[in-house]
């Protein structure tokens, strides 16, 4: 019964956010296993371009440390302002939302050629978080029932407490500026005098992931319709 419920519960989760979440945890535990070593997840450009390994795009957004604290806090800010960009402003939209993974994720790895960063897992988390925070200006948040602000502080309060812990903040800074980045060109730009929609999903990932709206005006065969053939 605990299984089903947990099943249920696990396919309940929007399918980008249910993947993304699923291949951070895999490749957290094939680490902890011994299975992999994160010298084979990270972000090298000379790895990459000379010798080929591909997967390092992917993987060095996979990993964000061994299991402990920070992990855990990654994985919930992850799960759940994915979730919540899914199920709402993306909700309807998969597609869009698989671009906005791969548009941000495009940026992260050119920025990532200039800053001496080997996991962009974190920058991508304060991304989502950015882009949430930016399209629910209003929702009043409490961190850790210490400050009470509104949600569009939350990337900045965040880096604050990573200052704190005495993380690098040149993560959460690239975070926010894809984030700002994406929020500028898909939410205030084409909403200007004069403005226009840069970024368009294309319609290969439309195809894939967004399933097609019903025609109003189809009329169904008679095969098709509840009933069956008018026998009589």
């Amino acid at each position: 019964m605990a299984y089903q419920s947990l099943r249920l519960e696990y396919l309940q989760i929007p399918p980008v956010s249910r993947a993304y979440t699923t291949a951070c945890v895999l490749t957290t535990a094939a680490v902890q296993l011994e299975l992999i070593t994160p010298f084979q997840l990270y972000f090298n450009p000379e790895l990459i371009f000379k010798h080929f390994q591909i997967w390092r795009l992917i993987t060095n957004f996979l990993f964000f440390g061994p299991v402990g604290f920070n992990f855990l806090f990654n994985m919930i800010f992850l799960y759940r302002y994915c979730r919540m960009l899914e199920e709402g402003s993306f909700r309807g939209r998969t597609a869009d939302f698989v671009f906005m993974f791969l548009f941000g994720g495009f940026l992260m790895t050119l920025f990532g050629l200039f800053v001496s960063l080997v996991f962009l897992g974190q920058a991508f988390t304060i991304m989502l978080v950015y882009v949430w925070s930016r399209r629910n200006p209003y929702v009043r948040m409490n961190f850790f029932g210490l400050l009470n602000f509104q949600a569009p502080f939350l990337p900045w309060v965040l880096m604050g407490f990573s200052l704190l812990l005495g993380n690098s903040i040149i993560v959460d800074l690239l975070g926010i500026a894809v984030g700002h980045i994406y929020f500028f060109l898909e939410d205030v730009f084409p909403n200007q005098p004069g403005g226009i929609r840069i970024l368009k999903t294309p319609s290969v990932l439309k195809a894939i992931f967004d399933t097609p709206d019903e025609d109003p005006n189809y009329n169904p065969l008679p095969e098709d319709r509840p009933g069956g053939f008018a026998w009589g």
